[in-house]
């Protein structure tokens, strides 16, 4: 008998996960990285697909707040949901600089090296890390909030709390701020449509 449908994968498991499953989607397969299993029963045997539909929570909920001048990001955070990001911000053309706190490859900035040429010449700027997170909400990625402006927006993928200490400080540098709230909304009805067999992702 089959008790699930499915789950969701949360971090940070989202990479460790692709080795347990049995078929991948295209689009996962791509991205790297895995938030949406869905499970079907065959020949008395459980066969795990992987999904990902943070891609499509994320630039769904991102298109609305994007203006013109919303051409450069800066991508807080290398695990699995920054890959899901990278993936979504190259189908809408945004170019992208990743952040994290080792430098594991050639393309990926410290945040010692985030300064203010770099935060002035990217408007969008996107939180995918842990960081704030309840109950750890006095923390925020290390990046230099003075040089925030009203061109600024400032996207968060957390959604608890519903104002993280990163959003905050960009409010308070006059930058537009979104939490992750809407991102998992959609991003929950696209893996429904997954587990019902309405959708694949």
């Amino acid at each position: 008998m089959r008790l699930f449908e499915g789950l969701n994968v949360t971090i940070p498991y989202k990479k460790d996960i692709l080795g347990f499953l049995d078929q991948i989607s295209p689009e996962a397969v791509q991205i790297g990285a895995v938030n949406c299993i869905r499970v079907e029963r065959k020949n008395s045997q459980n066969i795990l697909h992987g999904f990902n539909t943070d891609h499509t929570g994320f630039i769904e909920s991102l298109k609305p707040q994007l203006q013109p001048h919303h051409k450069k990001a800066l991508i807080l955070g290398n695990g699995g949901s920054s890959l899901a990001v990278r993936f979504a911000l190259k189908a809408v053309n945004i170019s992208y600089t990743v952040i994290s706190r080792k430098k594991n490859c050639n393309d990926v900035l410290t945040y010692e090296e985030v300064d203010e040429s770099l935060i002035r010449s990217h408007f969008l700027i996107i939180n995918t890390t842990p960081l704030g997170m309840f109950p750890d909400t006095d923390q925020c990625p290390d990046i230099p909030y003075s040089f925030l402006g009203n061109q600024h927006l400032l996207f968060d993928l957390i959604y608890n709390p519903e104002e993280t200490l990163f959003l905050k400080k960009g409010r308070d540098s006059g930058a537009q701020t979104v939490n992750g709230i809407k991102m998992l909304e959609i991003q929950a009805e696209a893996s429904w449509e997954i587990w019902n067999n309405v959708l694949m992702c």
